[in-house]
C-alpha cells in the first residue's frame, strides 16, 4: 500500500507529532507489535501513529542517511506480519508501505486508530505461550494498559470519532476524483500518480483507511465526503459558511447589514474560499514610516494567521450532525466566528475563559484534523488558540475571547480589531468590493473597456456589443458571453436598447 503522507515529512516530524512516530533500525517484532497495538488503541484519540523500520534514531532524531533494509528483508517482514496480525484480539491490520529514502529502502507502517478498540496482542509474539495484553501510548513510550487506564481503554469501545464512522448513504459517485488527486498532489503522496477512475477510487480509499465493513459490502467513511465531495451538505446538513457584515455594529444598527454569498464545497475548498474572501474584503494593512529609519512599521486590523487558525478550528471542531452553518460576523471592532459543537468536557471552563491552550482528551473529527494538517492548514492539536493569541499580541491587538455553554454545544471566538484601526464600514463600499471578488483579468478589462478607460480596437461607429468585444479580445463570442453573464449576475453591467443595435453599459457609471 502507498503511504498517504510524504515520507520526508515523517522523517522530519513536520506534519505529525513526534510522539506519533517511532524509529526502528531493525525488525524486532515483539517491540514493534506492542507499539502497533498501542497506536491502534489510540487512547488519546490522536489518530494512531507510524513506525519506520530501517531508520536508526538518536534521542528521537533519525540518523541520516538511513540504515535501510534489503528488499529481501522487507519481503520477509511483510509475510511474517500476516501471521502477527492474526494474533490481535480482535483482528487488526496495520498498513505497511515500502519507501525509498537516501537511496535505500525502509518499511513505513501506518497504524490508524482502530474502530474495534480495545486491541490486545501477545506480550511476546514469538513465545509459545501467548498471553494477550493491551498496550497504550504514554507520551512517546509504549506501556501496558493497567488499572484505570485499562478501564478507560475499554470504555472507548463505543467511542468512534464522527469523521471515522462509516456512512451507508455515501456512494462512490458522490466523490470527486479531481479533489482526491489535488489532495494527493498537495500532500506529496505517491497516490497522486494512481488511476482514480471507477473501482480504482475504492482502492485509493482503502489505502487511506476511508472504508469500513466486510469485503462484500464496504462502506465509505464520513471523512471521505468531508474531503472529496463537492456537496458535503448532502450528508451533513448546512455544511456551509455564512458571512454577514454589520457596518455600524450588530447592536448599534442591526438593520444595516450585508450578507455575503454563501460558501459551499468540500471542507478544504470552503476553508480556502472563506480565507480568500476575508483577506480581500476585511483585512487591511497600515504602514508607518518612522523618521530617520529605513524600515517601515506594518500592522493589520486583523493578522491573517489568527483568522486562518480560527476558521480552520471552526471546521475541525464543528459537529457535522447539527443543522447549522459556520457563521462569521464582521463588525467595525471585531470578527466573530461561531460553530455548533463546543470544546470537550475534559477542558475546564477556566481554561476556556482564559482562552489559552485548550488541550483535549477527545476530538470530534480526528481524521479531518490530520488531513488539514497534511495540507498545512493547521499546525496541530491544541495549538490553534495559542497561535491566534500570539499573532494578535504581535500585531498590537487585544487578545481573543472564547465563549461556550455548560453543555459545550457551541464554540464562539471573538477576534478584536487592532484598536487604532477600528472604523465604521460603508455598506455600499462592501457591496461594490464584493462585486469585484473573483473576477478574471479579462472580465476586469471588459469593465475598463465599457467604462472607456481602455480604447477598443474597433471602428468608432461599431456598437459596443458582444461581437465587438470578442474581436477586441481575440476570443470567441461564447467566451465573451460567459464573461458577460458573470458581470450581469454581479450587477456590474446592463444591456441598453435592442439586440441588433444594443450595447453594454456599466451600472452606476
Amino acid at each position: 500500500m502507498a503511504l498517504l503522507t510524504d515520507i520526508n515529512d515523517l522523517l522530519n516530524k513536520r506534519k505529525v507529532e513526534s510522539d506519533r512516530i517511532e524509529f526502528k533500525k531493525g525488525w524486532n517484532p515483539t517491540a514493534i507489535y506492542r507499539s502497533i497495538c498501542a497506536f491502534a488503541n489510540d487512547i488519546e484519540d490522536i489518530g494512531g501513529g507510524y513506525i519506520l523500520v530501517g531508520v536508526e534514531a538518536v534521542d528521537g532524531v533519525p540518523v541520516r542517511p538511513v540504515a535501510g533494509l534489503s528488499l529481501t528483508e522487507i519481503d520477509s517482514i511483510q509475510r511474517k506480519m500476516i501471521d502477527f496480525n492474526n494474533m490481535f484480539e480482535p483482528y487488526y491490520m496495520p498498513r505497511p508501505s515500502v519507501e525509498e529514502v537516501d537511496g535505500k529502502h525502509i518499511l513505513a507502517i501506518w497504524v490508524p486508530s482502530g474502530v474495534n478498540r480495545p486491541y490486545a496482542i501477545p506480550s511476546d509474539v514469538n513465545a509459545k505461550l501467548k498471553k494477550p495484553t493491551c498496550y497504550v501510548r504514554n507520551g512517546s513510550n509504549t506501556v501496558e494498559a493497567k488499572g484505570e487506564v485499562l478501564e478507560e481503554l475499554r470504555g472507548l469501545a463505543s467511542h468512534v470519532p464522527f469523521d471515522d464512522r462509516p456512512n451507508p448513504d455515501i456512494k462512490l459517485d458522490d466523490l470527486s476524483s479531481g479533489l482526491m488527486r489535488d489532495f494527493f498532489v498537495d500532500v506529496g503522496s505517491k497516490l497522486k500518480n494512481q488511476d482514480l477512475s471507477g473501482s480504482n477510487m475504492m482502492d485509493a480509499l482503502e489505502q487511506m483507511n476511508m472504508l469500513e465493513g466486510p469485503v462484500e459490502r464496504r462502506y465509505i467513511k464520513n471523512i471521505a465526503a468531508m474531503m472529496f465531495c463537492d456537496h458535503p451538505e448532502k450528508f451533513f446538513p448546512k455544511t456551509q459558511v455564512e458571512i454577514v457584515f454589520f457596518p455600524e455594529g450588530r447592536e448599534r444598527n442591526p438593520n444595516n447589514m450585508f450578507e455575503a454569498p454563501i460558501i459551499h464545497g468540500s471542507v478544504p475548498n470552503m476553508i480556502n474560499d472563506t480565507l480568500h474572501y476575508l483577506r480581500l474584503m476585511v483585512i487591511r494593512k497600515h504602514i508607518v514610516k518612522p523618521k530617520d529609519d529605513e524600515h517601515s512599521d506594518k500592522s493589520y486590523n486583523y493578522p491573517y494567521q489568527a483568522i486562518e487558525e480560527a476558521v480552520v478550528n471552526a471546521f475541525y471542531h464543528r459537529d457535522y450532525r447539527e443543522y447549522a452553518p459556520i457563521e462569521i460576523t464582521v463588525e467595525p471592532d471585531r470578527i466573530t466566528i461561531f460553530n455548533l459543537g463546543g470544546p470537550d468536557h475534559s477542558i475546564s471552563m477556566e481554561a476556556i475563559r482564559r482562552a489559552k491552550s485548550l488541550r483535549s482528551r477527545r476530538y470530534r473529527n480526528v481524521r479531518l484534523g490530520d488531513c488539514l494538517k497534511e495540507l498545512d492548514l493547521t499546525e496541530g492539536r491544541a495549538t490553534g488558540i495559542p497561535t491566534i493569541q500570539d499573532e494578535l499580541r504581535g500585531n498590537g491587538s487585544p487578545l481573543a475571547t472564547i465563549e461556550t455553554d455548560e453543555e459545550r454545544s457551541f464554540f464562539l471566538i471573538d477576534i478584536p480589531c487592532r484598536t487604532d484601526m477600528v472604523e465604521n464600514m460603508d455598506v455600499d463600499e462592501i457591496i461594490e468590493k464584493d462585486q469585484y471578488k473573483d473576477l478574471t483579468d479579462r472580465q476586469r478589462q471588459i469593465l475598463q473597456v465599457i467604462d472607456g478607460d481602455v480604447p477598443l480596437n474597433v471602428p468608432l461607429n461599431v456598437p459596443l456589443n458582444t461581437t465587438a468585444l470578442a474581436g477586441a479580445f481575440g476570443v470567441s463570442r461564447k467566451t465573451i458571453q460567459r464573461d458577460l453573464v458573470i458581470l450581469i449576475a454581479k450587477k456590474l453591467i446592463v444591456r441598453e436598447k435592442g439586440r441588433k443595435n444594443g450595447y453594454w453599459r456599466r451600472i452606476g457609471k
